[in-house]
């Protein structure tokens, strides 16, 4: 299945809405993968086994579910979270990319890729209507908490 969306940051029609600046937007979405207990409901512990200058593995902990994977970052433009085949887990993928077609105008693309091909049975093609929503209201989730970790200051200073 892949399943795309795009999230709007800055609206600038709606006062009640704090703009966010690119560079609180990447802090917030290199901190979603660095500390994802912060935004991933269910999720136990989150253990960075290397880390590189533009990539971390991790171990993901969700009860008695381990899940290994890599995150690659794009400086200021792309996350990329790529889960391999483990176990009863099929290989995903998932790009979180930041858009701005004009300055101050942002966006987060997110893009799922789950390598299955496009014919499904009906109970699959249900189910995958069942993972598009959820995906959907974890990713408006994702910028529910970025925007409240900017209004606190948090993003404002470059991570350790």
């Amino acid at each position: 299945m892949k399943f795309t969306h795009l999230i709007e940051i800055n609206v600038p029609d709606n006062p009640l809405i704090a703009p966010l600046t690119r560079i609180q937007l990447w802090r917030g979405l290199v901190l979603r993968a660095e500390r994802p207990t912060l935004f991933v409901i269910g999720l136990d512990t989150c253990d960075i086994l290397e880390r590189s200058f533009d990539n971390i593995k991790r171990e993901l902990r969700f009860g008695q579910l381990v899940i290994q994977d890599l995150v690659r970052f794009d400086d200021l433009h792309n996350v990329h979270y790529q889960v391999p085949a483990q176990n009863e887990i099929p290989a995903s993928d998932l790009h979180m990319t930041i858009e701005e077609p004009q300055p101050g105008a942002l966006f987060v693309r997110f893009d799922y890729d789950d390598h299955a091909g496009d014919s499904v049975s009906t109970e699959e093609a249900f189910y995958n209507e069942f993972r598009r929503s959820a995906y959907l209201e974890a990713d408006i989730d994702t910028v529910r908490v970025i925007r409240q970790l900017a209004q606190e200051g948090q993003l404002d200073a470059p991570m350790q």
